[in-house]
């Protein structure tokens, strides 16, 4: 087991035991956000799905209303028309062939990769890279578009990508510690009800099984989630 720090234990003496309403564990994960950095906020989810069985595969995005605070460096995989408006939109990096090398030759420093429908025949050959991070374009979740300016204002402006792990559990960032509490409510809430409409229609019984939240250096709080 892992060994926390007096800080963290002393988060742990005061927080909840129990499950409460999202407000209440916003405003704990707030007022216990106590690091020297802006602490992401993010939610975990771990869901009543079968993740032996392929229909039952949750993976989708979702656009916050109140963004992430984060600054996501977005990539796209592009060529003539579709390049030039990708840059125009702030993409840190737009190329084909040559970004496919780099990337190939071990180069990672991006949040969100996009590719135009195109240029994904070249981008699967790097999909052993790209897959076990996270971070191969997927129609599902707008990344395979050839509506490059959308995609990078939608990534840069709030958009949360959100995928099941083999455990059936699903991670997402939801904001900041230093945002407001009515504006984490208001991301989790579109985050909550952006997971819900992704319930395979194959699954039986409660399809949320538990919801926590937790600030990066702080102490997960489960909220309270009604079907």
């Amino acid at each position: 087991m892992a060994k926390h720090g007096k800080r963290y234990t002393d988060i742990l003496k005061k927080a909840p035991t129990g499950i409460v309403s999202l407000e209440e564990a916003v405003a704990f994960v707030k007022t216990n956000a106590s690091a020297k950095f802006d602490e992401t906020v993010e939610v975990s989810f771990r869901l009543g799905v079968d993740t032996t069985k392929s229909d039952q595969t949750v993976r989708a995005s979702v656009s916050l209303p109140n963004g992430t605070g984060k600054k996501v460096r977005v990539i796209v995989f592009a060529a003539g028309q579709h390049a030039d408006e990708a840059r125009a939109a702030g993409a840190d990096e737009v190329g084909y062939e040559d970004l496919i090398e780099k990337v190939k030759g071990g180069w990672m420093d991006f949040d969100v990769a996009i590719s135009t429908t195109d240029a994904m025949k070249q981008v699967r050959t790097i999909a052993r890279v790209l897959g076990p991070r996270g971070l191969m374009p997927n129609p599902k979740t707008g990344t395979v578009t050839d509506d490059t300016a959308a995609a990078v204002k939608a990534a840069k402006g709030g958009k949360v990508d959100f995928r099941m792990d083999r455990s059936g559990n699903i991670g997402a960032l939801c904001g900041k510690a230093s945002f407001d509490a009515d504006k984490l409510v208001g991301n989790i809430t579109t985050l909550l009800d952006a997971v819900k409409a992704e319930r395979p229609a194959s699954t039986k019984g409660a399809f949320i099984r538990s919801m926590t939240i937790s600030s990066t250096m702080g102490v997960g709080v489960r909220v309270l989630v009604k079907e």
